[in-house]
C-alpha cells in the first residue's frame, strides 16, 4: 500500500513541468521525509562523475564518493555525520536514481537524524518515483542532457546517443549494459536492444568512416533493422531488409559491420548472425572463451546477401560481452593489441561486477591502457548476463 508521502511526491512530480521535474523533486522529498536538503546527482556521458542538478555542488568523481558507491552498488549507502563531525547528528541517504536497471544517477536526502529500516524502504520506494518522473521528462526537455555533459558533444556523438535505447535493462532472465567511447566524440559504433515477452533481440554496429558519416550510416542502419524488427521480421530477414537499405544508399561503397542477437528467453538459445567486426566472448564458470561465429558480409557490402543465424546454447550464470574493434584492437604504447590478453584478463578480473560496473570498468581499464588515454576508434562494450527462466535451460 503506497504511503501518504509518497503519494504527495508522485502527485507534485506529475504536476511538475518536465523542465522543473528536478526541483519538484527535491522540494517534494525534502517536505516529505522532514529533510534538512535533498540533492539530485546525474551521471554524465562517460559515466565518470555524478553532477548535481543545482549548481552550487561541484561533480564527484564515482570512485571518491559515499553517492558514488551508490550508484556503483546499486545499493542504499548511509553516511552518518558522525563519521565526520562528531558535534553533528543525522547524516545523508544516497539513494541510486534506476529504472528497469538503466542507472540515471543519485539521490541524497540530509536528515537530522539517520532512518531506521522501514524509513529507508520508504526512501527507496520516493527514489524509485524520481527516477520515473526524471526519464519521462528526459524525453521532452533538454535540461537534463544540458546537465549530464562535461563537454560539448560533436554533431556525430548527438546522433549516436540520440539512438540509445538506454544504457541498460535489467528483468527476471537477464541485466544488460552498453557503453560508449568516446563519450564525448563517438562516431559511427552504437547498440540497441528491444525486449519482449519471450525473446530480446540485441545488435551491435560499427558503420565505416569517421565523424557525421559514419553516424548517418549507422542512423540508416539502426533504422532500418528496427524498421525490420517491429515489422516482424525474424534475424536473417532483418539482417538482409537492412543490408538492402545500406546498398540501395551507398551502392556497396560503404557498409556497416554489425552482430545480431536474438535471445529466446524460454529455450535458453542465443540465435546470431554475424556480419561484420564485433566480437563476443563468453564468461562461464571463471573461464572466458571467444564465441566463434560464421562472419558473414557487412550490412550493404552486396545488394542481395543472403544471411544464415546460427544457434548458440546458453547457460544460467553464462556472461556474454560484446566488444567493437575500437576495443579489440586499441594498441597500448608499446603497441600491443588490448584483445590479445588484456581484454580476457579484464573479462575475468571484472566477474563479480554487475553489467553496468563492467562495462563502466573495462571502458576505464581501456583508456589507460591507450596511449595519451585517448581512442583511435570508435569503442563500443556490451555486456549481458544471463539467468534465464529456469535452471532448465541448461543444455
Amino acid at each position: 500500500m503506497i504511503s501518504e508521502r509518497l503519494s504527495a511526491l508522485e502527485l507534485a512530480l506529475w504536476q511538475a513541468q518536465p523542465h522543473a521535474v528536478a526541483d519538484a523533486a527535491r522540494t517534494a522529498v525534502t517536505a516529505a521525509f522532514s529533510a534538512r536538503n535533498t540533492e539530485i546527482w546525474l551521471a554524465d556521458y562517460q559515466v565518470a562523475l555524478l553532477i548535481p542538478v543545482t549548481p552550487k555542488h561541484d561533480p564527484v568523481r564515482i570512485e571518491d564518493c559515499p553517492a558514488g558507491r551508490a550508484f556503483a552498488s546499486q545499493r542504499p549507502v548511509p553516511e552518518p555525520f558522525g563519521e565526520r563531525f562528531a558535534t553533528e547528528s543525522g547524516g545523508r541517504l544516497h539513494l541510486p536514481l534506476t529504472v528497469h536497471g538503466d542507472r540515471m544517477g543519485v539521490l541524497t536526502v540530509t536528515l537530522a537524524r539517520m532512518p531506521d529500516a522501514d524509513e529507508v524502504d520508504e526512501l527507496v520506494a520516493a527514489a524509485a518515483v524520481v527516477s520515473r518522473a526524471l526519464a519521462v521528462a528526459d524525453t521532452r526537455t533538454d535540461a537534463f542532457r544540458r546537465i549530464r555533459r562535461r563537454a560539448r558533444l560533436t554533431l556525430a556523438a548527438e546522433i549516436q546517443w540520440d539512438l540509445l535505447p538506454g544504457r541498460a535493462c535489467v528483468t527476471d532472465e537477464y541485466s544488460l549494459a552498453g557503453q560508449l567511447e568516446p563519450a564525448y566524440a563517438v562516431w559511427g559504433d552504437n547498440f540497441d536492444w528491444a525486449a519482449a515477452s519471450d525473446h530480446l533481440t540485441v545488435t551491435v554496429t560499427n558503420g565505416m568512416g569517421q565523424g557525421i558519416d559514419a553516424a548517418l550510416l549507422t542512423h540508416l542502419s539502426i533504422g532500418a533493422l528496427r524498421n525490420a524488427r517491429r515489422s516482424g521480421a525474424d534475424l536473417t530477414e532483418q539482417a538482409a531488409m537492412a543490408n538492402q537499405a545500406v546498398y540501395a544508399q551507398h551502392a556497396g561503397d560503404r557498409y556497416v559491420g554489425t552482430l545480431l542477437l536474438r535471445f529466446d528467453l524460454e529455450a535458453g538459445v542465443l540465435r546470431a548472425v554475424d556480419a561484420g567486426s564485433p566480437r563476443m566472448f563468453r564468461l562461464r564458470d571463471g573461464a572466458v572463451t571467444p564465441i566463434a561465429l560464421e562472419q558473414q558480409m557487412p550490412l550493404g557490402m552486396f545488394g542481395d546477401t543472403e544471411y544464415v543465424e546460427q544457434e548458440i546454447p546458453l547457460r544460467a550464470g553464462d556472461r556474454l560481452v560484446v566488444v567493437s574493434d575500437g576495443v579489440h584492437d586499441s594498441l597500448s604504447a608499446d603497441g600491443r593489441s588490448y584483445g590479445a590478453l588484456d581484454l580476457l584478463s579484464a573479462l575475468r578480473r571484472t566477474r563479480l561486477q554487475n553489467p553496468p560496473e563492467v562495462v563502466r570498468t573495462l571502458i576505464r581499464e581501456l583508456l589507460a591502457y591507450t596511449r595519451d588515454n585517448e581512442l583511435a576508434d570508435d569503442a563500443v562494450i556490451v555486456c549481458l548476463d544471463w539467468t534465464g527462466r529456469s535452471a532448465d535451460t541448461l543444455r
